[in-house]
């Protein structure tokens, strides 16, 4: 009877310092797991029109949306530390239905999925808000198809690039928290990945810049 009733007061002691210890815990720090949606808009890296004398569609707009998992750390003061990653996919796309050519020379370009693996450093300005920078590796696939009139060819364009980005962060609560974030993404590298037995092309340099303006909502452990 002794032991038992030794071991019930044993786990009452850790049930309660365990919300103690959580709220002693620095703000914003510790494993997150969180969801992401918001604003894409994907477009040639160029900044002047490859042709005038034709209406070219240059850029693809849609709603990205997305999941992450990151981890911060208290380096001192009110500075975080953390390490993300992030996979998400994109409605942003261009049927070339009406017959105008697009910047790509294809018949439909469409955003898929997108992996992101970086940093972001964070400095706490109130209990429950806290802003940040980020940036890391992105690589996004987009689906392309390319017609001649007759015959239609379906394939995948992987990219590699650079994100940068800053939000900010406001916990609800001691776990919960929900953020906004602007990111630009730009993609320098491509690989055509073809269907079927065909080999992979050989990498080639390409110029495509990303921006997004995400709305995060997450919780924290």
């Amino acid at each position: 009877m002794r032991k038992i009733l030794a071991i019930v007061a044993t786990g009452s002691l850790v049930a309660v310092a365990t919300p103690a210890l959580a709220q002693d815990a620095a703000p914003f720090t510790g494993l997150r797991v969180g969801g992401e949606v918001g604003y894409d808009h994907v477009r040639s890296g160029s900044t002047e029109d490859v042709d005038d004398t034709r209406d070219l569609k240059q850029s693809i707009d849609g709603v990205a949306y997305g999941a992450v998992v990151g981890y911060d750390a208290d380096v001192g003061g009110d500075l975080r530390l953390g390490a993300e990653a992030s996979i998400g996919d994109s409605s942003a796309k261009w049927d070339n239905n009406n017959g105008v050519p697009n910047t790509f020379n294809l018949g439909r370009v469409s955003a898929d999925r997108d992996i992101y693996v970086g940093a972001r450093l964070g400095y706490v300005t109130s209990p429950n808000t806290m802003i940040y920078v980020k940036g890391g590796y992105t690589n996004a696939r987009f689906g392309i198809e390319g017609t001649d009139g007759t015959t239609s060819l379906n394939q995948r364009l992987d990219t590699d690039g650079y994100r940068l980005g800053a939000g900010v962060e406001y916990a609800l609560s001691p776990n919960a928290y929900i953020g906004a974030e602007y990111r630009y993404s730009n993609y320098s590298k491509g690989e055509l990945d073809f269907n079927g037995d065909t080999p992979d092309s050989s990498r080639f340099d390409i110029d495509t810049d990303r921006h997004q303006v995400m709305a995060t909502m997450g919780y924290r452990f």
